[in-house]
């Protein structure tokens, strides 16, 4: 049974998420939190094997959440689940330590794969958003040299 933590501050979208995820055999969703600070002390007490975690909250947001859980000696990892379909967000939660991220608009057959995936060691980025993202990166990439995953202003 791979336990899953689901963290947003939208209660209707977590009783959703978890009533839906309930239709997989093999997925229970064992806490939920409306906010970072809430997540972590859901975490540390019911240690999930997969969190699914928005990134836009009040209080302790998304990505602080991540900063915070890269610092736990152990963690589980985190799928990042968001209506943001940014690209800095993308990066920014990648960087921080997420091991996936979905948009909400994926179907639950995704949402089940992808939370299986990172439960045994994987990492999952929606398609849609790994492609604009690899585009991005080979649009700005000076001819022969490496992307820069950041852009400064000098």
């Amino acid at each position: 049974m791979i336990r899953v933590c689901v963290v947003d501050d939208q209660t209707l979208v977590r009783q959703g998420l978890e009533q839906l995820l309930a239709l997989a055999e093999d997925v229970e969703v064992v806490a939920e939190a409306a906010d970072g600070d809430a997540a972590l002390a859901a975490i540390a007490e019911h240690a999930p094997d997969v969190v699914l975690l928005d990134l836009q909250m009040p209080g302790r947001d998304g990505i602080a959440t991540l900063r915070e859980l890269a610092t736990w000696e152990q963690s589980p990892p985190v799928l990042v689940l968001t209506t943001f379909d940014d690209d800095e967000l993308v990066l920014q939660a990648l960087r921080a330590g997420a091991r996936g991220y979905l948009l909400k608009d994926v179907t639950l057959e995704q949402l089940v794969a992808a939370v299986r995936a990172l439960a045994t060691g994987g990492r999952l980025v929606q398609p849609a958003v790994t492609e604009r993202l690899l585009h991005a990166l080979t649009r700005d990439t000076p001819a022969g040299g490496d992307a820069p995953l950041v852009r400064t202003n000098r």
